[in-house]
């Protein structure tokens, strides 16, 4: 086998406001992998300031794994363990090298039979911007939306409560992102408050890494807790489970590029059941190539939850897109 690389900066359409900053582009790259006629691609969706491995020898590493194609499963896993997202791009063009034509896990998803249903996402921005993509996803019939907030708490929370007045529980699900953006005794109160609001869950509500500030959230809190950015960066078993064991949030959020993979994902799926927390997935702004993977990923494990996944649609320069949206469905077209 030969593997190259390519790196591609994706161009947001306009710009996406988090509690973290403002996002105007997002950095990947493409791996191929070929084996004589046959083709594997992948995408390594590092996530700058956010990603595990956002380390200044990325593109080093991503060499290596060039160069070494053709070492051992087990020995290329364990060199890239603490390179998520080049593990995850790894996995994709090999899943990809195995079945070609824009499929990586075959299933009556790729077959066109059948779809996944999506949140929709609302970006951060001055109240008349967050309404208006709530309107327009209400407009595509979107039953469960996702709203960034922890910028203005007070401004966001009359957004949601203007929502809340028009769309009870029954009619729409919401779910709310903070990004680690609250203090541990600030995040009581908005807990407290979107309970009030019947909001679905919240991700991350205090900053990573204090594990027993979150155990006490979780432990008391009205509204329940899916953590996010918590699990980046953890990748011995056994401080998985310690994590959960500690914490026993309500939820988990998986985002393959930033857990390690395909198999990342599973060690978490089977730490988080075994502990009887619930979890969905989430893309993390890959392009369309990581996208379509992490759906295909996505549709095997049968999770009845709205998945967090992208729909493509954010940037000006995507790769071509084989996942197509109705509504809050996502179909796989090509």
């Amino acid at each position: 086998m030969q593997a190259e690389y390519q790196r591609h900066q994706l161009i947001f359409k306009r710009p996406g406001g988090t509690s973290r900053g403002v996002l105007t582009e997002k950095e990947t790259y493409f791996l191929y992998i070929r084996n004589g006629e046959k083709k594997g691609t992948g995408e390594c969706g590092i996530f700058r300031g956010l990603s595990y491995d956002d380390v200044s020898d990325y593109e080093e590493k991503l060499q290596w794994l060039c160069d070494h194609i053709n070492d051992d499963y087990e020995a290329l896993k364990q060199q890239l363990l603490h390179y998520p997202s080049i593990w995850f791009g790894y996995e994709q063009a090999m899943q990809n090298l195995k079945y070609g034509d824009h499929i990586y896990f075959p299933s009556d998803f790729t077959e066109g039979r059948n779809s996944i249903t999506i949140n929709g996402l609302i970006w951060m921005g001055n109240v008349d911007f967050m309404k208006e993509q709530i309107e327009y996803k209400l407009e595509e019939k979107f039953k469960c939306i996702k709203l960034k907030i922890g910028v203005n708490w007070d401004e966001e929370k009359k957004v949601i409560d203007e929502l809340r007045k028009t769309f009870p529980k029954n009619q729409l699900e919401l779910r709310v992102d903070a990004n680690g953006a609250f203090s541990f005794e600030k995040a009581k109160v908005v807990l407290d408050e979107l309970a009030s609001l019947d909001i679905h869950s919240i991700e991350q509500p205090i900053k990573a890494g204090n594990w027993q500030d979150m155990a006490v959230l979780c432990a008391q809190t009205p509204t329940p807790i899916a953590l996010d950015e918590e699990l980046i960066g953890i990748i011995d078993p056994k401080q998985k489970q310690q994590l959960l064991e500690t914490i026993l949030p309500q939820y988990i959020i998986l985002k393959p590029s930033l857990v390690g993979g395909y198999s990342g994902s599973d060690e978490w799926i089977a730490l988080a059941e075994r502990n009887n927390i619930d979890w969905w997935i989430t893309s993390a702004l890959e392009s369309n190539i990581g996208l379509n993977a992490i759906a295909q990923y996505t549709y095997t494990k049968k999770n009845p939850m709205p998945q967090g996944l992208g729909t493509g649609a954010l940037f000006t320069n995507n790769t071509p897109s084989d996942l197509e949206l109705k509504g809050d469905q996502l179909w796989f077209a090509n």
